[in-house]
């Protein structure tokens, strides 16, 4: 059994560069893993800090889930990443450099049934960074189309 993908944060490698990822345990509460499971959550607005010896992920949205009106938590509470204490020390020390933050890049089920949060270490990319990943992009685009075409009869 593969895992299952439950939501991409697709912006994030549009405004990072990606130096490094983890894989780290998430704590939901029960109604919150019936939402996951209908896949709906958004990372978009999401960002993981190490507090206290713990990582938490904040700005992540999990709508309630319909059934259980009385028992949902609030849909964008800070939730407890799990990582081992080496795994949170190293994350720390990278995080206090200039200009590294941690990024969730997607959530999903692994093979076996936890909710896992793949975390990337990332530093922003300026404006210029921006354009030169868009134009060599394209420029891949145009080379493709031009040797697909040079091939037809």
């Amino acid at each position: 059994m593969s895992s299952s993908v439950v939501a991409t944060n697709r912006r994030a490698r549009h405004d990072y560069f990606i130096d490094d990822t983890i894989e780290a345990g998430i704590v939901l509460q029960g109604p919150e893993v019936k939402s996951v499971r209908a896949r709906h959550v958004s990372l978009s607005e999401a960002y993981a800090t190490v507090e206290d010896g713990e990582v938490w992920l904040h700005g992540m949205r999990i709508s309630p889930y319909q059934p259980a009106v009385h028992q949902n938590p609030p849909p964008t509470r800070s939730r407890k990443l799990l990582l081992k204490k080496q795994e949170i020390r190293r994350l720390a020390r990278r995080v206090r450099e200039k200009g590294y933050t941690l990024i969730p890049l997607r959530m999903y089920f692994a093979p076996s049934g936890y909710a896992k949060v793949e975390l990337g270490l990332c530093k922003g990319k300026t404006k210029y960074d921006k354009r030169e990943t868009i134009a060599k992009r394209e420029y891949e685009r145009r080379k493709q189309q031009a040797l697909s075409e040079r091939g037809r009869p």
